[in-house]
């Protein structure tokens, strides 16, 4: 069966503890509710560093990705479904939902 990646991208912090507790349960209720579809359920991402193609480094990221989910589905519309019902999209943030391609990886001798 097929995995997909559902990206975090954006969103606004939550005003007060409270706000952020509510959004934070209805999150882990949004997880629960996908039952065993969920192959990685919450990946926030922090202190983000770029490689760029010189090898230099610098601090911070090119893009608002704040983490991701791994769901293992049926369909692109079946993931698709599973995004929009998160509540993610209800402080402002928005998601991209791509397929994960399995690469062959050739061992070492």
């Amino acid at each position: 069966m097929p995995q997909y990646a559902i990206v975090y991208l954006g969103g606004n912090q939550p005003s007060s503890p409270e706000e952020g507790k509510q959004h934070f349960s209805n999150y882990m209720n949004w997880l629960s509710s996908l039952g065993d579809s969920v192959v990685s359920p919450a990946n926030p991402l922090k202190n983000t560093s770029t490689v760029n193609s010189d090898g230099t480094v610098a601090t911070g990221g090119t893009t608002t990705m704040s983490g991701y989910t791994i769901i293992e589905v049926d369909s692109m519309d079946a993931a698709l479904s599973i995004a929009k019902a998160c509540p993610f999209l209800d402080i402002g943030g928005s998601l991209e939902v791509s397929e994960i391609i399995e690469m062959p990886i050739k061992k070492q001798p």
